[in-house]
């Protein structure tokens, strides 16, 4: 294993498989990596990307945080 490379993380996989969704071992064990990949996005949902400084740059022009002392008059 390469400097900064994880093991895979077999506990928490067996946990999914057989914890979440409720599969028998042999069902879990037959399961190629890309099948259980398919069914964490299917339970969790697929991680969004990170935004680009451009998308950042474009929302923050969109909603630019206020100015000025507008949260201590709210806090009076």
């Amino acid at each position: 294993m390469s400097a900064g490379a994880r093991p895979f993380p077999w506990e928490e996989a067996m946990r999914f498989g057989l914890g979440v969704l409720r599969l028998s071992p042999a069902a879990f064990w037959s399961l190629t990596p890309r099948e259980l990949a398919a069914a964490l996005d299917g339970v969790y949902g697929r991680p969004a990307a990170p935004l680009s400084a451009a998308e950042l740059g474009a929302l923050m022009r969109a909603f630019p945080d206020e100015t000025g002392d507008s949260h201590a008059r709210e806090l009076s």
